[in-house]
């Protein structure tokens, strides 16, 4: 009898099953972050005025914090603030390009609201800098990570192939990829990932 190498199958069910725990890790934190949350907002609301009472002796003023910062940070402040531009054509774009592409390709669109997320800048220790300050790593961070999510279902879409050698921070989609030369596997089951976004309820 011909021998069967099972072992790409195996490989592939075990890939699955990781991914599979890795799903089930990622909703047991979110579980996790949103009951911590919960508990957060309840004491928030017994400890109101004397939370923010506390945390104003924290608070360094604007005067102090500008006399402490070292020059070189001053004189780059043109140079950061600048990310503001790009960012906002980036997220203007990538918004428009799902907008019109994704119904065509039937891909569920990403929610722009599940990455931009704001609420550091009403810290009451944070002067009016930092505070600027946290609204910006929020909004740039957050498109960073909405584009992210966009390019990675667009890739998901057009060109589901792993790369020859592994690559860092690899998006969440990449696993599900088809083995990098494995032009059987790419032909039979590329009509099938296109429409896999059961994670996201599309």
């Amino acid at each position: 009898m011909p021998i069967i190498d099972k072992g790409p199958e195996i490989m592939t069910r075990n890939i699955d099953e990781l991914v599979a725990r890795i799903r089930e890790l990622q909703d047991e934190l979110e579980e996790e972050y949103r009951r911590t949350r919960d508990e957060w907002a309840e004491k928030k609301l017994k400890l109101a005025e004397e939370l923010v009472r506390q945390q104003r002796r924290y608070k360094t003023s604007l005067f102090r914090f500008m006399v402490r910062s070292r020059l070189l940070v001053v004189l780059t402040a043109p140079v950061i603030y600048a990310g503001w531009i790009p960012f906002l054509l980036l997220d203007f774009f990538v918004t428009l390009y799902q907008g019109i592409c994704f119904p065509v390709y039937r891909i569920p669109k990403v929610r722009r609201a599940d990455y931009l997320v704001f609420g550091r800048e009403d810290l009451p220790y944070l002067n009016i800098v930092e505070k600027f300050n946290c609204l910006y790593c929020s909004y740039g961070n957050g498109v960073a990570a909405y584009t992210r999510e966009v390019a990675a279902r667009t890739e998901q879409y057009w060109c589901p192939i792993k790369h020859a050698r592994r690559i860092g921070a690899a998006h969440e989609r990449y696993p599900k990829f088809f083995d990098y030369g494995d032009a059987e596997a790419f032909q039979q089951g590329l009509e099938r990932l296109r429409r896999q976004y059961d994670d996201v309820g599309g």
